[in-house]
């Protein structure tokens, strides 16, 4: 059994997952050096997917990591229908591969850094931390950083290390409470509530006279607002999200890209692969080239 081993910290970080259903006759595309890991968890029925020279049968209820500067591709067709999670995850610090435990206890050189596709770049994010102020839940930050002095003692053992760093973050919520309770002000309300409903409904056809009465607040306002917050209009940060869905699905589907078109909004795949190219430099085609076997 191969064993990936993560140098923390900093501590692996998640950075996009979903849910996927394969009827039989479909595979999981093929792809190369991605960048990062591409955890599976099959649910229902079986993926059949090769990793360099090995092949997996991903049966429902086990899991495989695949690695982010190898070649995987489908060994053969879903035999019936088949649900799996999936999840992009990847690390800052060093990791290396191992055939068993004993080896990954000998390994110390990590695997050489890989590029991560640009849709799979760390999502950088501010987590505020007031220097100076009267803690929340004073019981529960106490009981915590008991626990983490105790875990001290045995801080030479992996495991306990590990669950010291998933502490405190727990102990850096706790922190940030004082901070992150704050009412929004109403212009952040507006562009996150606007935000949040074109992420929801992107695949329709929304106007921005749809959209102000699906939140309820004038169009102007809602633009307004969405400058100020994000940088852009209400229909730019919908094509932009677009687009975002639409690269991760050239990476993890075969789909037509004229298909790939209807499932993000598109009503025409021309006018598609001309916001595509305009934000990306490059045809849809071309992108998914760039990580393809073929």
């Amino acid at each position: 059994m191969s064993i990936i081993e993560f140098t923390v910290p900093p501590l692996p970080h998640y950075i996009i997952g979903g849910h996927a259903d394969m009827p039989p006759g479909r595979k999981h595309p093929a792809r190369r050096a991605i960048g990062v890991f591409d955890l599976i968890v099959v649910i229902k029925g079986s993926l059949y997917l090769g990793e360099e020279d090995r092949h997996y049968e991903v049966s429902a209820g086990h899991v495989l990591i695949l690695r982010p500067d190898a070649e995987h591709y489908p060994t053969r067709a879903c035999e019936e229908d088949t649900e799996y999670y999936w999840a992009h995850f990847h690390t800052l610090g060093g990791w290396s591969v191992a055939e068993d435990m004993l080896a990954s206890a000998r390994m110390s050189d990590s695997a050489e850094p890989v590029p991560v596709a640009e849709q799979f770049a760390p999502r950088l994010f501010v987590k505020r931390i007031p220097q100076f102020a009267k803690a929340v839940k004073l019981t529960v930050l106490e009981n915590k950083l008991q626990q983490l002095s105790q875990m001290s003692i045995n801080d030479h053992i992996h495991g306990v290390r590990w669950k010291q760093q998933l502490l405190f973050q727990e102990v850096i919520d706790l922190l940030s409470a004082s901070v992150e309770a704050g009412s929004p002000t109403p212009a952040l309300a507006c562009a996150e509530k606007a935000a949040s409903y074109l992420r929801h409904h992107y695949r329709e056809d929304i106007t921005a006279q749809s959209l102000g009465e699906s939140i309820n607040f004038h169009p102007v306002y809602i633009a307004r607002c969405m400058k100020r917050e994000f940088g852009c209009s209400p229909f730019d940060y919908l094509l932009r999200f677009r687009i975002q869905q639409a690269k991760l699905l050239l990476l993890q589907t075969d789909l037509p890209v004229s298909r790939i078109a209807e499932e993000v909004g598109f009503n025409q795949s021309a006018y598609f692969a001309t916001c595509f190219a305009k934000f990306e430099g490059l045809s849809p085609r071309q992108y998914r080239q760039r990580f393809s076997l073929n």
